[in-house]
């Protein structure tokens, strides 16, 4: 929603820079009518064939933005970034290794890391356990990176809106009923966007 163009171009260029390039992006444009990025994003769109755009043309809220971004997904595992941060550049090798050595994974959680306004600085690293039902079940600690399969998806139904503003963990919550077979990557693979103070 009406993303900064640094910001903007910063994340669409970490998933373009993945050593990994079997991927596709889905982003939803929710500004509106009169969207700032609209511009942006089809220049993206008409450069890289693996990007995929919603728009919309009306003003939407997270969940609903989302979920309009879920409607292009195709692939067998989603992951989720919002429109501000920043993949490092073996994210999407780092998950796939996973999946390839441990093929019956369904959920897929990685470390993270604070990144300052001007992408240069990295501060709050966050080292998380492996997966503690009772410790989710206090705190979204899973937050990002956070990929889970097309299968769960179908399960668990989309993002809801009645929940904006804890929407990711009302999500996270509904997929780790429905399996456990979770996988913690223990390394920092996602940058979330962040002023130092």
């Amino acid at each position: 929603y009406k993303t900064p163009e640094k910001y903007l171009r910063d994340m669409i260029e970490s998933v373009q820079q993945q050593t990994y390039t079997n991927w596709e992006l889905c982003l939803s444009d929710g500004s509106g009518n009169d969207s700032p990025i609209q511009s942006i994003l089809q220049e993206y769109q008409k450069s890289d064939g693996r990007i995929k755009v919603a728009y919309s043309g009306k003003k939407c809220q997270i969940s609903d933005n989302t979920n309009e971004a879920l409607e292009l997904v195709t692939g067998d595992f989603i992951g989720f970034a919002d429109h501000d941060d920043i993949l490092a550049c073996n994210a999407l090798y780092e998950c796939v290794r996973v999946l390839n050595q441990y093929p019956e994974t369904l959920i897929i959680y990685t470390d993270e890391d604070k990144v300052s306004m001007d992408g240069r600085k990295h501060f709050q690293p966050h080292f998380k356990p492996d997966y503690n039902k009772d410790l989710l079940n206090s705190t979204n600690y899973f937050c990002h990176f956070f990929l889970v399969s097309r299968e769960v998806l179908g399960k668990v139904g989309c993002l809801n809106s009645e929940f904006d503003g804890a929407q990711d963990y009302d999500f996270v919550l509904r997929c780790c009923e429905v399996t456990e077979e979770i996988y913690h990557i223990p390394m920092i693979l996602y940058h979330w966007r962040a002023h130092m103070n």
